[in-house]
């Protein structure tokens, strides 16, 4: 006979998930814990969003918070990144890839080139 240890995230009385370590239970508790608050400042704010949006806007800020932590630092996140040389075959795709290539710019890129 086996036995099984399981984690289960349970909110109001709801399972939410269920884990297999608690590290990774605690992980989405708190991230949980960090949506809640989100939504509370969104329902707050002047700005208007439905519920549903609310809910997603704050699920997919906390759940992206090591990326968008450093944003509201005010640190460019391509900065940090370290530059990786694509294979040749990558660079020849890129160059057919025109429309595909504009349609992926950031608006910031976009900005930037406007100005020149």
């Amino acid at each position: 006979m086996a036995v099984i240890v399981k984690y289960i995230v349970v909110r109001n009385g709801e399972e939410k998930m269920t884990f297999a370590t608690k590290k990774e239970a605690d992980a989405y508790d708190k991230m949980l814990d960090i949506a809640d608050n989100l939504f509370e400042f969104l329902d707050n704010a002047d700005v208007k969003l439905s519920e549903t949006q609310m809910e997603e806007i704050s699920l997919l800020l906390a759940q992206k918070r090591d990326t968008v932590m450093p944003i509201l630092r005010g640190i460019n996140p391509q900065k940090k990144k370290t530059s990786v040389q694509k294979p040749a075959s990558e660079k020849k795709g890129t160059e057919k890839a025109g429309s595909d290539a504009a349609a992926s710019e950031t608006p910031a890129s976009k900005k930037k080139q406007s100005k020149k």
